[in-house]
């Protein structure tokens, strides 16, 4: 024990004075709090995109059969089926309030943690006092990449080192989206037992326990339907099942085939997880409708950056397909050194003609803009988005001042009962932060009393 010490304090001193901070935070929250998790079964998800929306979907079908189950995401704060905001604008807290929330849910009785795990909390050294028996991964694409030197490959293997962890904690299992181009790096690991989840591919590859394959069927603004193959070494036949969910999206189905496999692995039923899908009709500023009465569809979305953009607008444009509906989005991006890099990129996506999958009409407003200029972050978004044909004050408009370029998104909407509006860049976020001010903000509630005064 005393030669385990001296070697973890050497090992420690030997690194960058701001890491040495933050491992020995690790490592002292996780002895104050007695190891929590070693307590529990631990599912943590890693990836770019759709964490969140995968982590509820776990808790959903989980809690739903019997199983206490924490949750501890981005959007959301879970303790079996009591439910809080995270409000620390982290998607991963820091090392004491992590475990002290393991702390709070192990007293609560709770049987199993599914919880978000970021770069910045790998980084951090939040994950290494936690002991996991599920890891997953959703997908990969270059994001945060300011905090990693603006390296995608070190962004990357940052998040890898999540997987070589559950290797040296002999995880039971791992669940990886074997559709992004990245899914076998992180396939490498060895793990007991290897399951993937594909749209894509319909087959049982060399090394792989296990493949559950979708198809979608249908899909709305607010419901997917889709059915199911799985194969493994010791399945002898396909099998079909059917599944549906109440949020809509078919990205969204991705990450409820982790959800399956989570299920699959606790020995659930197709009927019992088709229960769990049952009861999750709303995450948190995750394609999240907000109705007030209103004839059009408005929606809340996180949506910040390439993918999930890509994401809101496809599915826009299928849901108004066939109608004279029109797709308004309302977009902006943070400052405080964030990758700037993507204000073209989003300026770009949603400038492009409705033909090519673009927004109909365009509000450019402000996210957090930290202490950086907002006029020069909108801006910045604003000119991609004429280069790409639309016209200031006929389709694009940049409105600073966010209410108002809420309450400028909604009068566009309501000019026709099948147009559909997204606010996106901030989902189910408590704050709003300007010139380096924090101010409590909340775009459902926002969005809500700006509806009500059309009513």
């Amino acid at each position: 024990m005393i030669k385990k010490i001296k070697s973890l304090i050497k090992t420690i001193l030997s690194e960058d004075r701001i890491l040495q901070y933050h491992k020995i935070k690790s490592y002292g929250a996780a002895l104050w709090y007695g190891n929590p998790s070693k307590h529990m079964r631990v599912i943590g998800i890693t990836g770019t995109k759709g964490k969140s929306t995968a982590a509820n979907f776990v808790w959903a079908v989980l809690q739903k059969n019997g199983i206490k189950t924490g949750l501890i995401g981005t959007a959301n704060i879970r303790i079996g089926d009591d439910e809080f905001p995270n409000t620390s604008h982290m998607t991963m807290p820091g090392a004491g309030e992590l475990q002290k929330l393991f702390f709070t849910m192990q007293k609560a009785g709770c049987e199993v943690v599914v919880m978000e795990v970021t770069s910045e909390g790998i980084k951090q050294y939040r994950n290494e006092n936690i002991y996991f028996s599920i890891g997953m991964f959703t997908n990969l694409s270059p994001e945060h990449l300011p905090s990693h030197n603006n390296s995608f490959d070190e962004y990357k293997n940052t998040k890898k080192k999540f997987f070589t962890q559950l290797s040296t904690q002999n995880a039971e299992c791992i669940i990886v989206n074997n559709d992004n181009e990245f899914s076998h790096e992180f396939l490498e690991e060895e793990i007991v037992q290897k399951v993937t989840v594909s749209m894509k591919k319909d087959s049982l590859e060399d090394g792989i326990d296990a493949n559950i394959f979708a198809k979608i069927t249908n899909v709305t603004p607010d419901k997917t339907f889709f059915s199911v193959h799985e194969s493994g070494k010791s399945i002898e036949q396909k099998s079909l099942e059917k599944y549906a969910l109440k949020i809509g999206g078919s990205k969204n189905v991705e990450n409820a085939l982790l959800a399956i496999g989570v299920g699959k692995h606790f020995n659930l039923s197709s009927t019992q997880i088709q229960a769990g899908f049952d009861a999750l009709s709303v995450i948190p500023g995750r394609m999240e409708r907000i109705e007030e009465g209103q004839d059009f569809s408005v929606f809340i979305d996180y949506a910040h950056e390439k993918l999930s953009m890509a994401f809101i607008l496809e599915t826009a444009r299928s849901c108004v397909a066939g109608t004279d509906g029109k797709v308004i989005v309302l977009l902006g991006a943070e400052g405080g050194g964030r990758d700037i890099g993507k204000r073209e990129i989003m300026g770009r996506q949603v400038g492009k003609s409705p033909a090519e999958t673009g927004a109909d009409f365009v509000v450019v407003s402000n996210v957090d803009p930290y202490e950086d200029n907002p006029t020069e972050i909108a801006e910045g978004i604003a000119l991609f988005a004429e280069e790409e044909g639309k016209v200031r004050g006929k389709d694009l408009f940049v409105i600073e001042d966010r209410r108002a370029g809420i309450a400028k998104a909604l009068e566009l909407g309501r000019q026709n009962p099948n147009n559909i509006v997204f606010i996106t860049g901030k989902g189910s976020e408590q704050s709003i932060v300007i010139g380096g001010k924090s101010y409590p903000w909340d775009d459902r509630v926002v969005v809500r009393e700006e509806l009500k005064k059309m009513v």
